[in-house]
């Protein structure tokens, strides 16, 4: 007679035992980007993340700051501790004055290997991502992208990072077992920003980088501002207007640019109208576009599937509208309208024209009076 075969377990389930060389590493690390003498604020949204991950597992949370030698450094410090760490690493010296990847690596890297952080996370930004995939690769340990959410297996102390997959169809949650640090990037405007508090303070622990310039390829010639400095903005702005597929054609389109102009908001579009050439690229949201949280989101003709979803779910309001009663944007907005976008997009402009013309007037009065 045959034993029946136990039964599968999901891959990635369940507790291991993690290696006794691995288990002194402990904390939770962000890396400080900054540029220009300014901390880019994904930063401090990591930094509010992991303060929540850290009171989790009962460890510090420790800024990563390296730069050039002067106060601009030990600012940056302060200002970690501001937003949540308990510690700050500095490296100062004057070839990480200018952001390059083989010193910022090296710095990094040294920095792992000596304190020995369990978890270390950077900003999915252009030099986020540069600089985790290298140190990710000289230390052999495992690097989750693009991360949508950050949570703890407390059965294993471990990292769970999930990540949008399968071209934003499908969320799948990752985990790094036998290899530390745990390290994962999160694209700005993910997390919420915390709000600092400058009572705070903490410890800084200094470490040297020992390199010199000579031993550096690359060489800083020259700071140039980024020309897009007038393009679109959608991570930090308040009100956006997006228009997808349901919008038709291309000519329908100008209704979301409508109601968008009148209320000083920034226009967006899912995947399918940047890819029909309806809306530039820089009007995107979604996993492969821009994560936004602004304070109210219109989504007109929007389906709402895991890729567009993921890039404004956490928009303070969201108004939807949709023909389809059963749009999976209608399972997580804060208003639904079911109806035909061309119809209810000229509507609410006029409304929104009316309201703005009553409480112009009546700003006007009250000044009067005022007089």
């Amino acid at each position: 007679m045959s034993q029946a075969n136990p039964p599968k377990r999901p891959a990635g389930r369940g507790k291991y035992e993690l290696d006794d060389r691995l288990k002194a590493y402990k904390g939770i690390w962000v890396f400080v980007e900054h540029e220009q003498g300014e901390v880019h604020p994904v930063s401090w949204e990591l930094m509010g993340e992991a303060r929540k991950l850290a009171d989790k597992l009962g460890v510090d949370v420790a800024g990563i700051v390296l730069g050039a030698p002067g106060e601009g450094s030990r600012r940056f410090c302060a200002q970690a501790f501001h937003h949540g760490a308990d510690l700050c690493y500095l490296m100062t010296d004057p070839v990480l004055a200018d952001y390059r990847n083989e010193p910022f690596s090296k710095g990094l890297t040294d920095l792992v290997d000596t304190f020995k952080p369990e978890i270390l996370l950077l900003g999915a930004t252009v030099q986020g991502r540069d600089l985790a995939g290298s140190v990710a690769t000289a230390l052999q340990t495992g690097l989750t992208a693009d991360c949508t959410e950050l949570n703890i297996d407390m059965d294993n102390r471990g990292l769970a990072a999930t990540r949008p997959t399968f071209g934003g169809s499908l969320l799948c949650t990752i985990v790094t077992k036998n290899f530390r640090p745990q390290m994962a990037t999160v694209r700005p405007r993910v997390m919420a920003l915390p709000q600092p508090d400058t009572l705070r303070s903490g410890r800084i622990v200094e470490h040297p980088l020992g390199m010199i310039e000579a031993e550096i390829i690359t060489k800083v010639l020259e700071y140039i501002p980024d020309a897009r400095q007038d393009k679109p903005q959608l991570p930090f702005a308040d009100i956006i207007v997006a228009g997808g597929r349901g919008m038709k054609k291309m000519e329908n389109f100008q209704l979301v640019w409508d109601l968008a102009r009148l209320l000083g908001a920034e226009v967006g579009g899912s995947r399918p109208v940047v890819q029909a050439g309806w809306v530039d690229t820089e009007r995107q949201v979604g996993q492969s576009g821009k994560t936004v949280r602004p304070k109210l989101y219109i989504a007109a003709g929007i389906s709402g599937a895991i890729q567009h979803r993921v890039g404004m779910e956490d928009s303070d309001v969201i108004i939807a509208i949709n023909n389809d009663p059963n749009a999976p944007i209608f399972q997580f907005a804060s208003y639904g309208i079911v109806g035909n976008a061309m119809t209810i997009l000229p509507a609410l402009t006029e409304g929104f024209r009316q309201q703005l013309a009553l409480a112009h007037k009546a700003g006007r009065e009250i000044s009067g009076e005022r007089t």
